[in-house]
């Protein structure tokens, strides 16, 4: 089993920025890919975003592109996510996954047996 522990939501004000972290411990970080999820009040989880397990491939939920960015430092067994010009809409509990891949990345919340506990961001108009 791996564990999986966010940190770094808060509250910002519109445009403003953010960086998540889930740090893992349990097992080999290397071994996963790693993605990050969200869930609004009243909404499904959605896709965010995905690395495989060196770093050099991700990708991103369309309502994020070209505003989040997702990166791991596997030294520190760690994944970050960075989020700027965020928006009311980007307010959501966000939840670090890891998925046992030996290869890829994953962007349906099935391929990732392992979960965190989420973090709060909250945006405020």
């Amino acid at each position: 089993q791996v564990q999986l522990v966010e940190s770094g939501g808060g509250l910002v004000q519109a445009g403003g920025s953010l960086r998540l972290s889930c740090a893992a411990s349990g097992r080999t970080f290397s071994g996963y890919a790693m993605g990050w999820f969200r869930q609004a009040p009243g909404k499904e989880r959605d896709f965010v975003a995905a690395i495989n397990w060196n770093g050099y491939s991700t990708y991103y939920g369309d309502s994020v592109k070209g505003r989040f960015t997702i990166s791991r430092d596997n030294a520190v067994s760690t994944v970050f996510l960075q989020m700027n010009s965020l928006q009311p809409d980007d307010t959501a509990v966000y939840y670090c996954a890891a998925a046992d891949l030996r290869r890829g990345l994953a962007i349906r919340s099935s391929e990732y047996g392992y979960w965190g506990q989420g973090t709060q961001v909250t945006v405020s108009s």
